[in-house]
């Protein structure tokens, strides 16, 4: 099992300490590190800073929004960003919500299966630099009718095949991941629930092509922090559970509140739905359970991190990408050479 980072947003009041984060973790030998983008920084501006100052570890979106790009251009970055890295970009891609598919694109979150499929397809053959031409129900390249015609990506990728990911949560979005992406990016994984939650549906969809999950890169992020005070970590990591299972969507469509609920917490997502929906933000994350935290999170001292890491591998992760928590620079490097530390104990090094 390989270590990557993810640095989540940019803007958010680290973004010179990020760098320094993203260094170290490129000189402790991580596998990859992660840039996210949701309605305030991009990703691949981020992501080609990162490859600027690192020189080994590769750089990838998690995600690339789908509702925010033409697949051509999606295309296009990619292959910029991997020559511009000497071939070191994972391309991550995913549909967002509808409150931002919606309100920030104005693109309808309609059939969300569908069209990332129609867009995986577009962008695998632009990336292959085969003459662009697809008909489908989303997208039709060349529109018919018009000038257009079928172009070739004129910018040669490193590689021949970027690797492509896909950010899944629902058992359909999982399954059809499993069958046409090289990877899955992960969120709130718990290694206890791992096979009903998600494995099986990742199988399935590999079963479709004859496959299985070997060579399948299977990438959770996880939010780490280090000490000896169990319950003052967990508390630290309330607010952010809060916000996804209580206020990420809308109450009809909250795909974390579902995740919580397949995991056995039925009960207690609805309360925090509730309580976060009506503005109680606090009462929201104190109705976190302690367990939920302690099953998607990696908290403690070192060594109780290398028990837990065992047990992300022995559910199948191959790829774990921490997010260091602390609100200070040293603070974070600590957790990020502590994970180095955690895995090597823990004989996955």
């Amino acid at each position: 099992m390989q270590l990557g980072i993810n640095l989540g947003y940019w803007g958010a009041g680290m973004d010179a300490d990020n760098l320094t984060v993203a260094r170290e973790a490129d000189r402790l030998g991580y596998a990859v590190c992660w840039a996210a983008e949701a309605y305030g920084s991009d990703a691949p501006t981020v992501l080609s800073r990162v490859a600027a100052e690192t020189e080994r570890i590769d750089v990838g979106s998690a995600i690339l929004q789908i509702p925010a790009r033409a697949p051509a251009m999606t295309a296009m970055t990619a292959a910029t960003l991997d020559t511009l890295s000497g071939g070191r970009f994972r391309l991550g891609l995913g549909v967002s919500g509808p409150q931002v598919s919606e309100g920030w694109y104005g693109v309808r979150f309609d059939k969300p299966l569908a069209r990332t499929r129609e867009y995986v397809e577009i962008v695998r053959r632009a990336m292959s630099r085969e003459r662009l031409a697809f008909e489908g129900e989303h997208w039709t390249l060349p529109l018919p009718g018009g000038p257009g015609k079928p172009l070739k990506l004129t910018v040669h990728p490193v590689r021949e095949r970027i690797p492509l990911y896909i950010a899944a949560i629902g058992p359909k979005n999982l399954e059809q991941t499993g069958e046409i992406a090289d990877g899955v990016l992960l969120i709130f994984f718990a290694p206890e629930h791992a096979e009903e939650t998600t494995l099986r549906h990742l199988r399935a969809g590999r079963e479709r092509i004859g496959a299985d999950l070997t060579g399948f890169d299977v990438v959770p992020t996880v939010p780490l922090a280090v000490g000896d005070d169990l319950d003052a970590l967990a508390d630290q990591f309330r607010p952010y559970t809060a916000l996804y299972v209580g206020g990420m969507g809308s109450r009809k469509q909250n795909f974390y509140n579902r995740l919580a609920r397949r995991m056995g917490y039925e009960r207690e997502a609805e309360e925090i739905q509730d309580l976060y929906l009506s503005g109680d933000r606090d009462g929201a994350a104190a109705a976190v359970p302690r367990e939920l935290i302690d099953s998607t999170t990696l908290i403690g001292p070192v060594e109780r991190i290398a028990d837990r890491m065992r047990a992300y591998a022995d559910a199948g992760v191959t790829t774990l990408s921490i997010s260091p928590a602390g609100f200070g620079l040293e603070e974070r490097l600590a957790s990020v050479r502590a994970a180095v530390t955690a895995l090597e104990r823990a004989g996955l090094a």
